[in-house]
Order: C-alpha cells, then sequence, then structure tokens
C-alpha cells in the first residue's frame, strides 16, 4: 500500500478534507504549544500554591477571579483597535514578557536575606497570574479557531485539533517532571516563554490558509445539482476572497463589548450560564473526589499519587481514542446538541451514583469519564457555538464567558460546597445538591443547541 492511499485513508478515517491539511497542521501545532507551555508552568504554580499554605488556596482563586476581570478590559482594548494577527501577537507576546519579569523576581529574591518571606509572596502572586495565564491563551486559541474555521470545519475538525492540546499537556508536564532537577523549576519558565512565542508564530503561519480553509468548506458543504456538478462556482469564491479580507481588518469597537453583548443576548448569556453550571459542577467533583480519597487512603501519600496518575492515564487515553476518531463524527452525525448535553448527562448520573454510594471506585469513574467527555466532546461542542456568531463577539464576549465567568464558577462552587458542609451535609447530600443543577444544565444545553442551529441556517453575523 503507498504512502498516499494510507494518507487518504487516515484522512478518510479523521473526516478531513485535503485543502484542509496546511492549516489543521498549523493549528494543530498552535494548540499543542500553548498547553505545553502552560504545563511546563502549571507543577511550578502548584508548588507556590503549597508554599503559600493551603488554607489560603481559597483567596488565591478569588484573587484570580479578580484579575481575570481586571485583564479582559486590557484585552478587549487590543482586540478592538489591531488586526487579528497584531492582537493575537502582542497578546502572547504580554505573557512572554510577564514570564522573564517572573524569572527576575524569583532570582532576585532567591538571593535576598529574608528570600522565604519574599518567595512565598511572589509564589501566591506567580500563582494568580498562572491561573489568569491559562484561561486567556487558551480562550484566545479558541477564538481564533472559531474565526478562522466555518461552522461546518468546526463540527468535523475541532476535535482533531484538540488532540493537540492533549498531546501538549502530556509533553509539558513530562518535560518539567524529567528537567526540573536539572535546570531548576524557574528555569523552565524560560522554556514556557519560548513555546509560547512558537506558538505566535504558529497563528501567524495559520492565518496563510484562510482562504484555502474557506474554499474547503465551500466544497464540502456545496449541494449537488441533478447533474451530478457542485453548486458552486465564481461568486462563492470572490465571497471567500471578500471573506478573507474582511477577517484581517480591525474589529473595532468599545472596551465593554464583551461584557455588555453577554448581558443583551440570550445566547450569549445561554453560554456564560452553560460555562457556569459546568465549573460549579467540576467543582463540587472536585472535592467529593479529595475528600473520598482523603478517606479511603489517609496518610498513604504514595497511593494517592499512584491513584491521580492512574486516572490522568486513563482519561488521557480515553480523550485521544475519542478526540481523534469519534468527536467529529459524532458532533456532525448527532448534531451539537448530543456534544452540548453529553457532560450534564453524565453529571446527572454521577451525581447521582455518587449520592447513593459515595465510594472510590463511582467517583474514579464518574471522574474519568466527565473529563474524557469533556475534552472530547463538550469542549468542542461549546467552542462551535460561536461560529455563528459575530467576530466580535468571538474574541471579546467569547473571552470574558472564558475567563472571568469561568472564574467565577469556581468561586460559586466552592464556597457553596463549603458552606453546605458546614451546615451538616455529607457526601451523599452535598452530591444530590448536583442532581437538578445538572438537570437544568441538560435543559439548557438543548436550548443552545435550537439557537445554534437556527444561526448556522442564516449567513454569519
Amino acid at each position: 500500500m503507498s504512502a498516499d492511499s494510507i494518507g487518504l485513508r487516515v484522512l478518510r478515517a479523521l473526516d478531513v478534507d485535503r485543502r484542509e491539511v496546511p492549516a489543521l497542521a498549523w493549528s494543530f501545532a498552535y494548540f499543542f504549544l500553548v498547553l505545553a507551555a502552560y504545563y511546563v508552568l502549571r507543577p511550578i504554580r502548584d508548588e507556590m500554591g503549597v508554599l503559600g499554605g493551603v488554607r489560603n488556596l481559597a483567596w488565591l482563586f478569588t484573587g484570580t477571579l479578580i484579575g481575570t476581570l481586571l485583564l479582559h478590559p486590557l484585552y478587549t482594548w487590543l482586540v478592538s483597535r489591531l488586526t487579528r494577527a497584531r492582537f493575537i501577537a502582542y497578546t502572547y507576546r504580554f505573557f512572554i514578557a510577564n514570564l522573564i519579569g517572573f524569572y527576575v523576581l524569583f532570582s532576585m529574591v532567591q538571593g535576598a536575606g529574608d528570600a522565604s518571606r519574599d518567595e512565598v509572596w511572589v509564589g501566591r502572586l506567580f500563582f494568580i497570574w498562572v491561573s489568569v495565564f491559562n484561561l486567556f491563551v487558551v480562550s484566545v486559541f479558541w477564538s481564533y479557531m472559531t474565526d478562522v474555521y466555518r461552522p461546518g470545519q468546526g463540527k468535523r475538525l475541532f476535535g482533531v485539533i484538540a488532540v493537540g492540546g492533549t498531546l501538549g499537556a502530556l509533553s509539558g508536564s513530562s518535560v518539567t517532571a524529567v528537567l526540573v532537577e536539572w535546570l531548576g523549576a524557574f528555569n523552565l519558565m524560560l522554556l514556557s516563554a519560548l513555546l509560547l512565542e512558537l506558538a505566535a508564530r504558529s497563528a501567524r503561519r495559520l492565518g496563510r490558509f484562510q482562504e484555502q480553509l474557506n474554499e474547503a468548506e465551500r466544497v464540502h458543504e456545496a449541494p449537488v445539482s441533478a447533474a451530478g456538478l457542485l453548486d458552486a462556482a465564481a461568486p462563492s469564491a470572490i465571497l471567500d476572497g471578500e471573506r478573507s479580507r474582511q477577517d484581517e481588518r480591525v474589529i473595532g469597537g468599545g472596551v465593554l463589548d464583551g461584557i455588555s453583548h453577554v448581558l443583551k443576548s440570550p445566547y450569549l448569556l445561554g453560554i456564560a450560564a452553560l460555562m457556569l453550571l459546568f465549573t460549579i459542577a467540576s467543582t463540587f467533583l472536585y472535592f467529593q473526589r479529595m475528600d473520598i480519597i482523603a478517606r479511603e487512603f489517609a496518610d498513604d501519600s504514595v497511593a494517592r499519587v499512584r491513584l491521580f496518575g492512574t486516572i490522568d492515564a486513563a482519561t488521557n487515553l480515553l480523550t485521544l481514542l475519542t478526540q481523534l476518531f469519534l468527536t467529529g463524527r459524532l458532533l456532525r452525525w448527532l448534531g451539537v446538541g448530543f456534544g452540548l448535553a453529553f457532560l450534564p448527562a453524565v453529571s446527572l448520573i454521577g451525581f447521582a451514583g455518587l449520592g447513593m454510594a459515595p465510594v472510590l471506585w463511582v467517583v474514579v469513574a464518574f471522574e474519568v469519564i466527565r473529563r474524557a467527555g469533556n475534552f472530547a466532546l463538550a469542549r468542542p461542542a461549546r467552542e462551535v457555538l460561536y461560529t455563528v456568531m459575530s467576530r466580535s463577539d468571538k474574541y471579546k464576549a467569547k473571552n470574558f464567558n472564558d475567563t472571568f465567568v469561568y472564574r467565577l464558577g469556581d468561586q460559586l462552587g466552592s464556597w457553596s460546597y463549603t458552606a453546605m458542609g458546614w451546615l451538616g451535609l455529607g457526601l451523599s447530600g452535598l452530591a444530590l445538591t448536583m442532581v437538578p443543577v445538572s438537570l437544568v444544565w441538560v435543559v439548557l444545553a438543548l436550548w443552545l443547541a435550537r439557537q445554534y442551529n437556527r444561526k448556522a441556517a442564516k449567513p454569519p453575523e
């Protein structure tokens, strides 16, 4: 079998058009580099959290919420005044400059007389910064994807693109585990900065394939006439060229457009509510998992680490297989509604199961299926929702939902879980409180899918 025939079989298995391959490869590399850069920093961030005192983590999460709200207007200011290529480059290089600044700060406090106290405070600031950085760089990536790819392409290709992020996360965390003793934790910040610079360059290269992507989607989705020929032609090609030129115009608008558009649009407000319910449920499950594992293993830290590694390995394997061979097909065959409703449906069943049996195997199975379902189905489906929105909303409203609303859900979930624990609810009672929340989440997901289908049937805004 020739290499060409093998390549064609792979493309058919992944449901990819040949014309989409260059853009898909650069998108894959872009996401790989973004998440590799973050996962190089994540263990350092977690160490800074421990160094600053576990009892202070709730306050660090509150600081993260404030940080996202403060940074969002600066981000939308850039979006309003620069072309797409320039503000994406500026955003990533802003974070690169921050990383270099932290590297200098840590170098200074390590040599100071009162280094332990200074390092704790710089570490707390770094914890907040990394938590904000993660949301922004990933949000910018997916905003770009929803802008570059058309709705039909998003359903087919976002799962494949997400594989790049999964592999990047695995690579980044592995690099830190292997090199931290040799290079030192703080020197790894410079490696993360290099990965971010490569991500910015990948984003720039991706922009060169906009017209090719437009043509691929036009041919792939065009209806076939009675004569067996595609109902396409020159006018569509002209439209593709005009669309590509529009993609590089300055978006314009105001700094607070993201917030105001979310509050005024039922569709965007629904996506915000979807994100809020997702993060609240995720936080509840995180606390439930930690409670059950702490009770099960008591002081056996080796067993806990082994279990965490097993959960991550199972999650990553299931995620990769689903992203590669099922995500695109499931979203195309069963619709965006399936992808959106899958996670709340799993949460409904999982929290009900935990309510009846709050034991280790239930929480482990629930977590693996839920996390894999989020990475492989729910996240791509949520991103597809934005492909039918205006360019301004793809960058401004989406960023507000992805950063501030996400962190708001963390806060609501963590403090409400803690408060209900104070009121005397046990593990079963806490799990069961998420059952009606998950039911509302299912209904909201199906409503958003209907709204998406209506918008997708019309020309983009």
